[in-house]
């Protein structure tokens, strides 16, 4: 096997989708299965699929293009705000964008009325997590654009929270979005298709909601990929955790002192992570770096401890296990470490399960 390499589970990805449509259908939450994690893998959206999801997004126009071409056909958003230099390649790969600036949605008008088709724009709106969206002060006036532009029609409005600043989606903030949807209905006298909440951050709330009001899509990825909700890093009931795991070899066994000596200034990236106690430990080093992982959300096995990572080395305390050079060692990816490898060029993927 080629080493590192990330192994997938498909089988998983799909247990756990139709696990979270089935708790949300009830409510008329629907999903949109967020690949950008994975690189927009045709294989992860074709397991999303096969567990109900109606529809794909993700960030990048590069891997809408690849869900276009290789992916199982769903409908396609682009779940970040468009580049305006990029408006004709949006048009061209996604039926829907998520919009906050009136000179890009000009620019995907213009785009759009090129191909003779019509771009759904969903707008979003700023509720407290400072990243993007409009002031909601700015909703109906940006809605009203979008209506006097040929070549786009609204397809809704929607939030993000819990990315940026950490904002909780509560449900003041998920009233506030539906009464936003009607103000816009009843100013504009236009419908609103989709009222979109926000991410697997959401999940805390709308589990537990007996109200979603006008909230009926969620865009989902982490919860879906690795079982686990954002706020607080917890894995949900039901959902299978072992959907990834990501597999390096070990380069170096040594015994070396448990703390550094001599003039000690910051390492590669920072202040040195603190070592801990006295005398000696056997210490081993993998071959895997920050560029494919991440050590503060990276789990190692059991008996083993991460003490720091540069560039394309952990280095780890394997004092409590028999650990040797060659041996592969498994890991479980958090989300930060799970998008560093599915995008390093230096990690392959394994898929198992039904493709």
């Amino acid at each position: 096997m080629t080493a590192p390499r990330v192994e997938v589970d498909l089988d998983a990805i799909t247990a756990n989708t139709r696990t979270l449509l089935d708790r949300l259908a009830p409510i008329g939450i629907r999903v949109t299965g967020v690949t950008k994690a994975a690189l927009g893998s045709p294989d992860i959206a074709a397991a999303m699929e096969a567990g109900g999801v109606a529809a794909l997004g993700d960030s990048r126009v590069d891997n809408l293009r690849r869900l276009r071409d290789d992916g199982p056909g769903l409908p396609l958003t682009l779940v970040r705000s468009p580049m305006r230099s990029q408006a004709a390649a949006v048009v061209g790969v996604a039926g829907v964008s998520l919009n906050s600036e009136a000179v890009v949605l000009g620019a995907l008008a213009a785009a759009a009325r090129d191909r003779g088709i019509h771009h759904a724009a969903l707008l979003m709106v700023e509720l407290g997590d400072l990243r993007e969206g409009v002031p909601a002060a700015d909703l109906i006036d940006l809605a009203r654009h979008v209506l006097t532009q040929p070549g786009l029609r609204l397809a809704g409005i929607g939030t993000n929270l819990a990315c940026q600043a950490g904002a909780t989606p509560d449900q003041a903030k998920m009233d506030e979005l539906s009464l936003l949807a009607d103000r816009v209905e009843a100013t504009l006298g236009t419908h609103i298709e989709i009222v979109s909440g926000g991410n697997s951050a959401n999940l805390d709330w709308a589990l537990s909601t007996g109200d979603p009001g006008r909230v009926n899509d969620l865009r989902l990825g982490e919860s879906i990929l690795l079982g686990t909700e954002p706020l607080r890093r917890r894995s949900i009931a039901g959902l299978r955790t072992d959907a990834f795991e990501l597999v390096a070899e070990v380069i170096e066994v040594q015994t070396k002192p448990a703390q550094p000596w001599g003039d000690i200034a910051q390492a590669a990236f920072g202040p040195a992570a603190k070592r801990m106690g006295t005398g000696s430990i056997r210490q081993a080093i993998v071959a895997l770096g920050r560029q494919d992982a991440d050590p503060a959300d990276l789990m190692p096995p059991t008996g083993i401890t991460v003490l720091g990572m540069s560039s394309d080395h952990l280095v780890l305390d394997v004092s409590d296990r028999d650990v040797e050079v060659g041996q592969e060692l498994t890991f479980q990816p958090g989300y930060s470490s799970l998008v560093r490898a599915m995008t390093s060029p230096y990690v392959s993927q394994i898929f198992a399960g039904r493709r």
